[in-house]
């Protein structure tokens, strides 16, 4: 597909990550480039299939100072090279985005992080310094408010009953084998957690949807399993997150699903799996045009994911998750 407009120049960090390919393919899919890319892993043979000619580095030193030349040579007599690039995509561990994120205004360039944007709500007030510093924006993937399902269910919330309070159930089984926890996803210095590191955009989008946050109770906290009790303005929410197999129903393991994802509000169905991960590019299309979500969109989730890994579970209490009543917990 091509846009319509001069391509942009793109730099990508942590090129060998899971959702990297994401990244690369919505920037091919909008008419731009991609320059360079950063990886200390150089198995990064999926760039060929999107962008074979972008210089590569496994030094994240090397690559500060390859966007530093670049943005030197753009503002240079000699112009018929510009390859200065004006966004970085940055698909790192979660605890260097902030790092990753301040090297690409350091840079001159625009910063699309993946979700969670950082780990810390003060990280986002210093981040918000540095734009205003800069004049360059930090930009972010919360791209369940793209979809077409989640966007109705709003329209629905904000057309209906001013007064009314919706209940919902809200249920994501991810499974993960043994090497999840000796890879930094399994360390929450690094990942923030489970409910951060897989939770955070489906916080994002409650909140988008039903309003801010009323109370925030935690009822199971453990590697594996995160459940709690979201009360927003018009909607209380039950959760439950989960990378054990085991707790994903029997009927859809038994034809080989590993994955299970389910929203549920007054015995509603809303379904949304069809189509959850083909919006990057819908997402990069926001941003391009100037209606991208920024620092203040993450601020809300940041700050539920951070209260939950931070306070104390207060067990099988009050009004919990149902699936938490048949797993051995």
């Amino acid at each position: 597909m091509t846009e319509n407009h001069k391509p942009l120049n793109f730099a990508l960090i942590g090129a060998a990550g899971y959702i990297a390919p994401r990244h690369m393919k919505a920037i091919k899919d909008t008419g731009n480039q991609l320059v360079c890319a950063l990886d200390p892993y150089d198995g990064v043979g999926i760039i060929d299939s999107y962008f074979p000619n972008a210089d590569f580095f496994i030094e994240p030193e090397r690559f500060d100072r390859h966007l530093d030349k670049l943005r030197r040579s753009a503002i240079s007599e000699n112009k018929d090279d510009n390859r200065k690039v004006d966004y970085v995509s940055i698909c790192s561990p979660n605890y260097m985005h902030d790092s990753h994120i301040r090297l690409a205004l350091r840079n001159d360039a625009h910063a699309i992080c993946e979700k969670p944007i950082v780990l810390n709500p003060w990280n986002l007030d210093a981040l918000y310094e540095i734009e205003n510093e800069t004049g360059k924006k930090v930009y972010t993937i919360l791209q369940l408010r793209l979809h077409p399902a989640i966007k109705t269910l709003r329209n629905q919330i904000q057309n209906g009953p001013k007064d009314k309070i919706y209940d919902l159930d809200l249920t994501y089984i991810t499974s993960r084998g043994k090497w999840y926890a000796r890879s930094w996803k399994g360390d929450k210095s690094k990942s923030g957690g489970i409910a951060t590191n897989i939770g955070v955009h489906f916080f994002d989008m409650l909140t988008w949807v039903f309003g801010d946050v009323k109370e925030n109770i935690v009822h199971v906290l453990s590697e594996n399993r995160s459940a709690g009790l979201l009360k927003l303005e018009s909607a209380n929410i039950r959760w439950f997150l989960s990378l054990a197999v085991n707790d994903i129903p029997e009927d859809i393991l038994n034809k080989g699903i590993r994955t299970y994802r389910s929203l549920i509000m007054d015995d509603q169905n809303i379904e949304f799996s069809d189509g959850f991960t083909d919006l990057h590019t819908e997402v990069y299309r926001e941003i391009i045009a100037g209606r991208g979500f920024g620092l203040l969109d993450a601020k809300k989730s940041i700050n539920i994911v951070y209260h939950i890994r931070n306070n104390q579970p207060v067990g099988l209490q009050g009004d919990y998750h149902p699936m938490l009543k048949t797993l051995n917990i």
